[in-house]
């Protein structure tokens, strides 16, 4: 297969060529640090980078959690009108299958339990409880506390920033591009991925090699709060 990976010269979208080359294909890679002309938003651009191709793994994204909503047009126009200018080039070119680089923050803060009101959705943490101390957040019903729980990939979606709600927009107009073309769409809503090659310049880069630094010195984790928030962690390798 001939496959274009948009972002194909960053963290897992190289991953991503590396294991299609091993495995006999044909890997397109188009990246702005490439070539600074191929952006994902230029139609003329993605359509000549289309020519050809069977499949396409959309990994170009504006990553992190963004600033309030001071950069929210620069997040919309990277990931969602770069997502729908690939589509109707996609579209247009036949091409009717991809995979698309989507993430967990769609989910929101997690999974909780109330012992009276079973599955429950906190809000934002009170600066006043965090002030003194009182990390987890109560049931927003009864106030009781909660017990945090593993999150399924059937949990409703519930973006709580910029970012969130940019990369939930991807999947819509993903599934919306399916219906109308007949294509196969499938978002993969990655967690906190780690490994060689990872970035340094988002907001939880280099966790994992924090702590395995200071378990390797002998020293304890440098952990924030509590202690008791969970975190998954997926190997690039793995994603690829």
């Amino acid at each position: 297969m001939r496959v274009l990976v948009t972002g194909g010269a960053g963290f897992i979208g190289s991953h991503v060529v590396a294991v299609l080359r091993e495995r006999g294909h044909e890997a397109v890679v188009f990246d702005m640090r490439e070539a600074p002309g191929d952006d994902v938003r230029d139609p003329a651009a993605v359509g000549r980078a289309l020519a050809g191709v069977d499949a396409v793994c959309h990994q170009a994204a504006m990553v992190g959690l963004g600033d309030g909503v001071a950069d929210a047009a620069a997040y919309v126009s990277h990931n969602d009108l770069g997502t729908a200018v690939l589509l109707a080039a996609m579209a247009e070119a036949g091409v009717r299958r991809l995979v698309l680089a989507g993430s967990m923050v769609v989910y929101g803060e997690g999974r909780y339990e109330c012992p009276r009101h079973g599955g429950v959705r906190p809000g934002p943490r009170a600066a006043a409880d965090l002030d003194a101390g009182r990390f987890e957040p109560p049931c927003p019903v009864c106030g009781a506390a909660l017990a945090p729980g593993l999150v399924g990939e059937d949990a409703p979606a519930d973006p709580r920033n910029v970012y969130a709600t940019t990369k939930l927009t991807q999947e819509h107009l993903a599934a919306a591009w399916a219906r109308c073309t007949g294509g196969s769409a499938v978002s993969l809503r990655y967690h906190n991925v780690y490994g060689p090659g990872m970035p340094r310049d988002t907001p939880y880069a280099g966790v994992a090699s924090f702590f395995r630094s200071a378990l390797a010195r002998g020293e304890a984790p440098r952990v924030f709060e509590d202690g008791r928030q969970r975190r998954d962690f997926v190997h690039v390798r793995d994603v690829a």
